[in-house]
Order: structure tokens, then sequence, then C-alpha cells
């Protein structure tokens, strides 16, 4: 994908969607590093999803596959002392429903408190699972959808109280053997 001008906030979304699964391929794929695969994965679905040729799963699917993880910490794998966590802090908007609902051990839950899942990430200095990031894309993207969000300019919502971090929305993936797709398959060696 050629370095392209982002500014609106579906563009950003796009982009970090974008390189999520490129991401996400190459760590299905137990890569190293990326390829021309990846690279060819992210171009496409980016030019989809900005064409409307292609459009971003469902939170369907997450709730699948949270079904399946069953009761373990999104964050660390642990299985004691667990709580729901909202990924949208309920004091900056977050929803009290499942799709802002995941499974977290008490340490984690403590740790993440109020703030933003990926200041919390970038707080730990370690990236979050794949899915855990897929999910908190999917739920700004429906949130600025439903507020009428997509189509400003990034700028204009940094000064915003919003339950994200605009400004925080991942952009640049590390090495795929860094990342994980989720605790369970991790948990599992899989």
């Amino acid at each position: 994908m050629a370095k392209q001008q982002i500014e609106t906030v579906r563009e950003l979304i796009y982009s970090s969607y974008s390189n999520l699964a490129m991401a996400h391929t190459a760590v299905d794929k137990k890569q190293e590093k990326y390829g021309a695969f990846n690279y060819m994965i992210r171009a496409r679905l980016f030019k989809g999803l900005k064409t409307g040729t292609m459009n971003m799963r469902t939170i369907f699917d997450d709730e699948k596959i949270k079904l399946l993880t069953g009761q373990i910490c999104n964050y660390c794998g642990s299985t004691d002392k667990l709580a729901l966590d909202h990924i949208f802090p309920q004091k900056f908007g977050g929803q009290d429903d499942a799709e802002n609902l995941i499974f977290a051990c008490r340490t984690c839950n403590s740790s993440k408190g109020k703030k933003d899942l990926m200041e919390w990430m970038n707080f730990r200095g370690q990236f979050l699972p794949l899915m855990i990031i897929r999910r908190y894309l999917k739920l700004t993207f429906s949130y600025c959808n439903e507020n009428g969000l997509l189509d400003k300019k990034i700028e204009e919502l940094k000064d915003l109280e919003l339950p994200f971090k605009i400004d925080l929305l991942p952009i640049n993936f590390p090495s795929p053997n860094e990342l994980i797709l989720n605790m369970e398959t991790n948990k599992n060696g899989l």
C-alpha cells in the first residue's frame, strides 16, 4: 500500500483494520516477518473498504470467538479471579453490553482501570492480542458510524470526550513473531 494521506476518521480506522488483517495473516502462517502476500492483503482490504466493495466483519464473529475462548483473561491468559471488563470504559460512554465486555483477571482489570484500551496497551509496552484490537476497532467504527463521525477530520475528534482515543488507534504493528491472535490460541500453543 503506497503511503497515502490519512485524513478522515474512516480512513484511519480502515488503515488500522487493514494493517491488523496483514498482521493476522502473518501470525496465522507463523511468519517471522511480513512478506509480499501480507502487504497485498493489506492493500486490497484498504482499497476494498474505501470503495465499499469490502466491509469490516461484524462483531458477531468476535462474539463467537469470545464464547469459544471461554473464561480466560483476554489480556494475560489467567483463569483466576476473573471479572468482566469494559473495552470502552463506561466513564467515557462505553456501553454495558456484551459487545463491549470481555473477561479480564482482577490484576489486568485493575491495571487498565478507566484507561482507554490502546492507552493501556502503550502503558504496558506490550501489544494486546490481535482479536482484542480487532474488537476495539469494530467498536470504534460502530461508535463513529452511529454518531456521524466517520467522515470528520481526525483532528476534529482529538478534543472530544469519546470512549476511545482516536490518536492511539494502532497503525504500525510489530513483527508477526511478537504478536498473538488471542490468549486461548497462545495458551494452547496453536
